[in-house]
Order: C-alpha cells, then structure tokens, then sequence
C-alpha cells in the first residue's frame, strides 16, 4: 500500500494555489472562491481548513471545511465541502482519512456538529455520518441530502 502523506494547507501553504486550481478542476467552482476561503484559513481569520492528501508531490485526494456549501439551510454549519479523490487512488481509505481529519480538527477547536450535503447513499455513513434531512441546492431543481457528524 503507497504512503500518502495527509496535511492541513497551513502545513503547506505553498500549495494553496495548487490546492484551489486542483480543486476548481474536480468541481467547476471558480478557482478565485477557493483561493478567498484558503486565505482566510491561512491568514488565521477562520479555523475552518483545508486538508489534503499527497502521493509523493501530487495531491490526489482533499476536502474543505466552510460555513455553508451552496444550500438554504444556512443554520447547519460549518460543512464539509469538495470531498474528492483521484479515481487512480479510490477505495484506499483517501476520503475516510481525510474526513474523519476534519471532523477531529473541528472538534478540538470545540466545533461541533459538522455537515455535508451529497448525493451519495451509504459511503459517508461508513465513517459516522448521518443523514439529516434534505435541503435545497442554490439555484438546483432537486433537493439534496445533508448528512449531520456529531
């Protein structure tokens, strides 16, 4: 099993730039909004990271921590946003690392809940999540489910 090396951004923050144009090309969120959010936690003016997975110098899975991740309900924050892992590098525990990073990171600083909204059924579930409610998508058609870590 490969070595991946899993950090916050302010353990490397030479990656931001990279982190925000890897990120923008997984999700199609503009790169200028990952950048604001990845400032902000490295400037220390929020304790809501960003985490990454590195296989070698490449990063191949991440996610964010943010207030609210495009939804009207504005009341569960923060969440969990841009969950993602290089297919290349799936089904090796990437994404429950990374999660389960976040949740504690969050609970140390003495925030919690934390939420996400997806439309998978049954993987976050695996690593203690659980579903919540549905909730409405800015500007999309269906209802999305959001999913509650105590």
């Amino acid at each position: 099993m490969a070595e991946f090396q899993y950090i916050t951004l302010r353990e490397k923050p030479e990656l931001m730039n990279t982190a925000a144009e890897w990120f923008h090309s997984k999700w199609g969120v503009p790169t200028e909004a990952y950048l604001e959010c990845m400032e902000a936690y490295l400037k220390q003016e929020t304790e809501l990271g960003w985490f990454l997975c590195l296989d070698g110098d490449r990063i191949v899975g991440g996610l964010g921590v943010i207030e609210n991740d495009f939804h009207d309900r504005k009341d569960l924050t923060p969440n969990v946003c841009a969950v993602y892992t290089e297919e290349s590098h799936r089904c090796q525990g990437i994404a429950g690392k990374l999660l389960n990073m976040a949740v504690e990171d969050l609970r140390g600083k003495g925030i919690s809940p934390a939420y996400l909204v997806t439309d998978h059924i049954g993987f976050y579930e695996r690593y203690g999540w659980e579903f919540l409610c549905m909730v409405q998508g800015d500007g999309e058609p269906d209802m999305t489910r959001m999913y509650i870590h105590k």
